[in-house]
């Protein structure tokens, strides 16, 4: 399941959702991101959040789907967040169900390695001192997103 909106997320829901795709499943491993209250050393306020309907979600199901091929999941649950978010919120949740603890370990980080890369997302950060700027992508987050490539 693929979901961009404003709404926030039960993270316990979303496990329990995941653990019953399956009796074989043996491992959920989920991650949640959180907005922070700092970045490039600035006290930030607010992040907002856009996204082009449709594309957005569509990348993301390619996402899941490379994953899907990659290793054999029972489900996959990909929840992002959109609007204005302030410290704290909960901006993105990837909760994968697989037999085996290895296969969830290494899907949930696939997908947000490439999550964190390719998704159409666009972030505008409003600081203390009411600058307000566009964030890209981080180099770390490519050089991550690199270690999956063949």
């Amino acid at each position: 399941m693929v979901s961009v909106g404003e709404a926030d997320f039960d993270v316990g829901a979303e496990c329990r959702a995941l653990a019953s795709h399956s009796r074989q499943s043996g491992a959920i491993v989920q991650f949640v991101g959180l907005m922070r209250d700092s970045n490039q050393g600035d006290d930030v306020l607010t992040m907002e959040l856009e996204h082009y309907p449709g594309m957005t979600e569509r990348c993301i199901t390619e996402i899941v789907n490379r994953a899907q091929q990659r290793w054999p999941l029972f489900a996959v649950t990909v929840i992002h967040r959109v609007g204005v978010l302030q410290p704290q919120d909960q901006i993105v949740f990837v909760g994968v169900s697989a037999a085996h603890r290895l296969d969830a370990f290494q899907s949930c980080e696939f997908i947000m390695d490439y999550l964190k890369t390719e998704a159409p997302f666009w972030k505008k950060e409003c600081t203390l001192n009411g600058e307000q700027r566009w964030v890209d992508a981080r180099q770390t987050d490519q050089q991550a997103r690199k270690r999956w490539q063949d």
